[in-house]
């Protein structure tokens, strides 16, 4: 077995594999968010017509049973379902062997935010209504958050480590990020890095709708109503989604001849320990996050040449993350390309984070920057360079990537483009 305390190891993507209201493989996920489409809709999983907020990014026509058989997606959440699905396609296109010749050099870290409450849900109402016995055995390990790594982790006989990380709207940030940190570290050659949130119900869109989070002026237009910086934002568009990335050591990577999206370079988190909702106004604790991933990658703010916003749409949260991002680049932050891919997507809660880190390695793969739709109504506070409704060709270098998530989780990213 290979020396398990080896440190500094280079860690490269190579593979990817998605499940979002904008589609399930990466070709048709990104020409549709860099032809500026939105997948907010009407909702269907339910009557919401008695509801202030009736749309969300939901996953058109998810059928699980490609992959996984009947038996065992009974006994999963929806949340495992297109989780493992994100993690199936990844691995095919990264190439690597499901049976690994060292499978405790394979390790699973996957996050969520929700979780499977959807069958525990199911479960209250079954018991109810219709008695203990009609409960099926499987419902509350199903609503566990770890059950989604477990899925992965035994679909793919992975018995290196196993983490579950749940940091609200930073989940699919941190976990790609300490995904990264345990590689470095040498507890593992390869990670399946992950994250799923699905869980679009009453209760979700209700609970948002009474704490003002999400929008509710565009039930007969939904695609307008993710608008990131834009002075008439209303709040996020609540969503579901699942995203993985194939986590390699470059060694590992070169020696079984794997195609290289992109380098991970740098990753920080922090807390701003201020409010259970509300961001910090500050911007101190997202400063700290981003600052420290800039120095965990040996990046100078100079170097970074777009930046993958958080940008949700709510006003409080992309006023904070442009005051964030003038405190630490100062003049620079004016000469930044800036675009939220959450105002085509929605936020799928702790996916949202492993989303856009799978469009910042198409980014540095395309050598494009999508856009930040709905852009209409400058905010005169917001004034940097949104990216605003049209996508620019511009070859790509260093990305910083940002997830700041309810509770004060702050989390953050640095990708560089592979050129070797």
């Amino acid at each position: 077995m290979k020396n398990s305390l080896k440190t500094s190891n280079t860690v490269v993507i190579t593979g990817i594999g998605l499940v979002t209201c904008l589609g399930s493989d990466k070709e048709t996920f990104w020409n549709s968010i860099l032809q500026g489409k939105s997948g907010v809709r009407r909702i269907t999983q339910f009557d919401s017509s008695d509801l202030p907020c009736q749309i969300a990014g939901e996953i058109p026509d998810f059928d699980s049973s490609q992959f996984i058989p009947a038996k065992e997606a009974r006994r999963m959440s929806r949340s495992s379902q297109i989780g493992l699905t994100a993690a199936i396609n990844a691995m095919d296109d990264a190439a690597l062997p499901q049976e690994s010749e060292q499978p405790e050099r394979v390790g699973v870290y996957f996050g969520t935010a929700i979780g499977g409450w959807d069958r525990g849900v199911e479960g209250v109402f079954t018991l109810r209504e219709k008695g203990l016995s009609r409960v099926n055995p499987f419902v509350l390990p199903s609503t566990l958050a770890n059950m989604p790594a477990f899925h992965v982790a035994k679909y793919f006989g992975a018995h290196g480590p196993n983490i579950t990380i749940s940091t609200a709207c930073a989940t699919g940030t941190q976990t790609v990020g300490e995904a990264t940190q345990a590689i470095r570290n040498g507890w593992a050659d390869a990670i399946i890095a992950g994250a799923t949130d699905a869980l679009i119900s009453d209760f979700m869109i209700g609970g948002f709708s009474i704490m003002r989070a999400i929008p509710t002026s565009f039930n007969d237009s939904p695609e307008l109503a993710s608008r990131p910086f834009d002075a008439k934002r209303e709040g996020f568009v609540y969503s579901e989604g699942a995203a993985c990335l194939i986590l390699e050591s470059l060694e590992h990577a070169k020696n079984r001849g794997a195609r290289i999206y992109a380098e991970v370079t740098g990753y920080a988190s922090s807390s701003d320990a201020f409010h259970i909702a509300a961001p910090d106004p500050s911007g101190e604790g997202a400063v700290r996050a981003m600052q420290l991933a800039l120095q965990n990658a040996a990046v100078h703010p100079e170097e970074i040449d777009y930046i993958n916003a958080h940008g949700t749409s709510t006003p409080a949260n992309d006023a904070t993350e442009t005051t964030a991002i003038k405190k630490l680049f100062g003049d620079h932050a004016y000469q930044i390309p800036i675009s939220s891919t959450k105002s085509m997507v929605g936020h799928a809660m702790g996916a949202s984070g492993a989303i856009e880190a799978i469009a910042c390695a198409l980014t540095l793969e395309n050598g494009a920057i999508h856009p930040t739709i709905n852009y209409e109504n400058p905010d005169p506070e917001l004034d940097l360079d949104y990216v605003p409704n049209e996508a620019r060709q511009i070859q790509v270098n260093t990305i910083l990537s940002n997830s700041f998530g309810l509770g004060g989780q702050n989390a953050c990213l640095v990708f560089k483009r592979w050129e070797h």
